[in-house]
């Protein structure tokens, strides 16, 4: 039965939350916000929190600098996964992804599902590994971002989490870059 291990000790991750927006800033964007209470309410860190526009190299500049950055672990975004011409969330990370973790799309939507119906097909919510960082990247509501926190994230990100969870394979994520330089290593 899945649950927490309470014989395992937590381990905060560095988190960091991306608004993509043409409309937010910090004093008004209520998505960015119910992540930092959450991620604060759950033992992690808030590592780094900022807005961009609905721009492909914005995006794309702001989550490269993130995953380069060995402070962070995780990224999560908010907004620009719906079907405008403005949603281009997707189209600047997807190509970043070195594993695609098409099983969070699939369990978000059912979650999403469960709440709002069929509505939830509106969404391109998608997830992935780039540089050893988990990136998750959410639609623009607090509604979502609630759901897939309080349904999905808070459980993979806690690593007394059990039968598995992300935390514990982290240290692994980048054991193909390292592979060749290990190979006949003793240390």
């Amino acid at each position: 039965m899945p649950g927490i291990d309470q014989t395992k000790q937590f381990i905060p991750l560095k988190i960091a939350v991306l608004t993509v927006s043409d409309t937010r800033a910090l004093a008004d964007d209520k998505s960015g916000s119910t992540l930092a209470e959450r991620i604060d309410k759950a033992g992690h860190a808030l590592a780094a929190r900022a807005i961009v526009t609905d721009d492909v190299e914005k995006i794309r500049a702001q989550v490269k600098a993130w995953i380069a950055d060995a402070a962070i672990d995780v990224i999560i975004t908010t907004g620009g996964t719906g079907f405008t011409g403005r949603d281009v969330t997707p189209e600047a990370i997807e190509p970043l992804f070195e594993k695609r973790m098409e099983g969070f799309s699939t369990l978000f939507l059912m979650v999403s599902h469960a709440k709002i119906g069929t509505s939830a097909i509106q969404t391109r919510a998608t997830a992935g590994v780039a540089g050893a960082t988990y990136i998750f990247c959410l639609p623009g509501s607090p509604g979502a971002c609630k759901d897939a926190w309080d349904e999905i994230l808070v459980h993979q990100l806690d690593y007394r989490y059990r039968p598995c969870n992300f935390v514990e394979i982290m240290p692994r994520l980048d054991e193909h870059l390292r592979r060749a330089k290990a190979q006949g290593a003793t240390a």
